[in-house]
């Protein structure tokens, strides 16, 4: 009796070997000829009988299902999610990088990363964000060491507003400890005498070697991990969840306390969050991190100019021009400063009377109205010519210099902005 039930035992292990070459058989051929539904359905009824199988077969069936999922590229999103793990499937049961099927995986995991790749450059281009997010993210699953994909993936994703999906994918960036920090290899045109960007050390080298290019260098990118943070705290911070976003700012900072990029990433939370002072606390202290960086003076000039602090705000922006001479913001700043006080100066001149010491007093109120106005006028001209195309700077001067009847001036400046105008 125990010998029959062997025997028969036997004999439906091996019933079900045949079953399984057969529908794997099946599933090869449909394949081949491009039926990947007939497939998919041979597929389907290997897969209850894989379990038992040996690594061989495994392999094999692992390899037919990931290729009749992916249907060449036309399967839809869950489907081509389900073929990448198939796929890397295969070299897991097989566990050597030279068995068969993971080297025909790999040959064709090749033609659909470039393939995912391909599409998400051209969504890119066309300004299909979301589209172009969705094939960096399966190019990043397709080669998982290739984390730059995950990484265009959440940027193309926050670009399409598809928040969601961007925060997950800056999550993981954060939770793999991603930097992004790339080498730029570079070299000076000798005909431009400007330098050039090159796309890797080779195409660098053989510029400098055919004497085109001079002075080769290369530098490392900035780590993009602060930047992965603020975009994770600004995202809580657009779905209400200002806790959350706090927080994210919060452990970030203590992983990386000499991190400027967090500190002023976790300044502009707060500054979204309408925390100014704390904001205004933050940025202070990157200052004293970073005393040379024209762009923390100049916000904290903002800062203090909203506050009404007009003495603070003139002194940051002064040191931030003097750090960035061609600051044209700055100087902006500064002249709308110079020219919020004149609001005072003309309250005062309309609730004077008509009696003779409230005359004096409004030529001694005219006199100091035109020192305001003869004040800003360098930080205008400065500002207009950094930034010749600044429509509000020439129309301020214009009025500026029709107040302080600069005639010549005037003039010139109406037709400045006439062909400002224009040109919009």
């Amino acid at each position: 009796m125990k010998k029959q039930i062997v025997v028969a035992l036997a004999l439906l292990v091996s019933t079900m070997s045949f079953s399984q070459k057969s529908e794997l058989k099946a599933a090869e051929k449909a394949i081949k000829t491009g039926n990947f539904a007939d497939a998919k359905s041979a597929i389907q009824s290997a897969e209850s009988l894989i379990g038992g199988a040996d690594d061989k077969l495994k392999a094999k069936f692992y390899f037919l299902k990931g290729q009749a999922l992916y249907a060449n590229g036309t399967a839809s999103n869950s489907d081509i999610d389900a073929a990448i793990e198939s796929f890397n499937k295969v070299s897991d049961v097989e566990g050597s990088s030279k068995g068969k099927y993971t080297v025909q995986v790999n040959t064709l995991k090749t033609e659909i990363l470039n393939n995912f790749l391909t599409k998400a450059n051209s969504a890119l281009q066309s300004k299909d964000y979301v589209k172009s997010s969705i094939g960096f993210e399966k190019a990043y699953r397709m080669s998982p060491q290739d984390t730059l994909y995950l990484y265009y993936a959440a940027s193309t994703a926050v670009t399409g507003q598809d928040y969601e999906t961007s925060l997950k994918y800056y999550e993981e960036l954060r939770d793999l400890g991603y930097q992004g920090v790339e080498t730029q290899y570079l070299a000076v045109n000798k005909e431009s005498g400007e330098e050039e960007l090159f796309d890797n050390q080779l195409m660098r080298d053989a510029s400098v070697r055919a004497g085109s290019h001079i002075a080769p260098k290369q530098k490392n990118t900035e780590s993009k991990s602060a930047e992965i943070v603020k975009n994770i705290a600004l995202i809580h911070l657009s779905n209400g969840d200002n806790e959350k976003a706090i927080s994210a700012m919060k452990d970030a900072r203590e992983q990386n306390p000499d991190d400027l990029g967090l500190l002023i990433s976790e300044a502009n939370v707060h500054l979204k969050m309408g925390n100014k002072d704390r904001f205004k606390e933050l940025m202070q202290e990157a200052t004293t991190k970073d005393p040379d960086n024209a762009e923390l003076q100049y916000n904290l000039g903002v800062i203090a100019g909203e506050a009404g602090e007009v003495d603070a705000a003139k002194s940051y922006y002064e040191k931030a021009i003097a750090l960035d001479p061609s600051y044209a913001d700055a100087y902006n700043n500064m002249a709308v400063l110079i020219l919020g006080q004149e609001k005072e100066i003309f309250d005062q001149m309309n609730a004077l009377g008509t009696s003779a010491a409230d005359d004096r007093k409004y030529e001694e109120l005219q006199g100091q109205k035109q020192k305001l106005y003869e004040s800003a006028i360098p930080f205008l001209e400065t500002t207009l010519k950094l930034k010749p195309k600044s429509i509000q700077a020439a129309k301020t001067l214009m009025n500026i210099y029709s107040a302080l009847s600069m005639t010549d001036k005037f003039q010139d400046m109406k037709a400045k902005v006439a062909e400002l105008e224009a040109g919009n």
